[in-house]
């Protein structure tokens, strides 16, 4: 059977009133923030106290877009007789985002939890060398990574929740014992020359 002339302008039409009649959902960016998924890949931050210059965010990425600067520093023995030490000290560190492709491997794969996702993602720029984040830009997009969501309440506490706790307990009765004991130091003239003032 062939079709009726101008059926599919009816049709067309039947959407058009559809979509007329149904309330609009426009975001209103920039006036008002998206709400983002709670895993968003915005950018990255640096946490540079746990960075050891392992290099293994830098071999990872796919990109090449991690810049590592580091040198060695001798640290002096702990303890007397023992032997010298070095450490790697961070120089520079330093993410092209206009080369990243926001995979997350160096993220992954980093085994000191340095690197973390933060939700932000304003930060374009007109010039395209202002998008390599030197470790200084990398340090405050820190304070915008959202904290990691709450355990399981049926989950076991982590092994070093349990350590640090039993280590804050010990330490805590040990500066209760050591305030009590001074207390009653501290009591024991005073009692003594309550006594000697009430003799005759």
């Amino acid at each position: 059977m062939p079709p009726i002339p101008g059926s599919g302008l009816a049709k067309g039409l039947a959407v058009t009133l559809r979509t007329m009649t149904k309330k609009t959902v426009t975001a209103q960016y920039p006036d008002t923030q998206p709400e983002l998924p709670p895993r968003s890949r915005g950018v990255i931050g640096l946490f540079e106290e746990n960075c050891t210059v392992c290099m293994l965010c830098a071999r990872e990425c796919p990109d090449w877009c991690i810049y590592i600067d580091s040198h060695k520093e001798t640290v002096p023995p702990a303890a007397p007789g023992g032997r010298e030490r070095s450490r790697n000290v961070l120089d520079r560190f330093a993410i092209d985002f206009s080369l990243c492709m926001y995979c997350g491997i160096c993220i992954e794969v980093c085994p000191f939890d340095a690197l973390f996702w933060s939700p932000e993602f304003e930060y374009a720029e007109t010039d395209i060398h202002e998008l390599t984040h030197e470790r200084d830009k990398l340090r405050e997009w820190m304070w915008t990574v959202p904290e990691p969501p709450a355990l399981d309440p049926g989950a076991e506490e982590p092994k070093e929740i349990a350590a640090a706790r039993k280590t804050a307990d010990k330490l805590a009765a040990q500066q209760a014992q050591e305030a009590q004991q001074a207390q009653q130091a501290q009591q024991a003239p005073q009692a003594q020359q309550s006594e000697e003032g009430g003799t005759p």
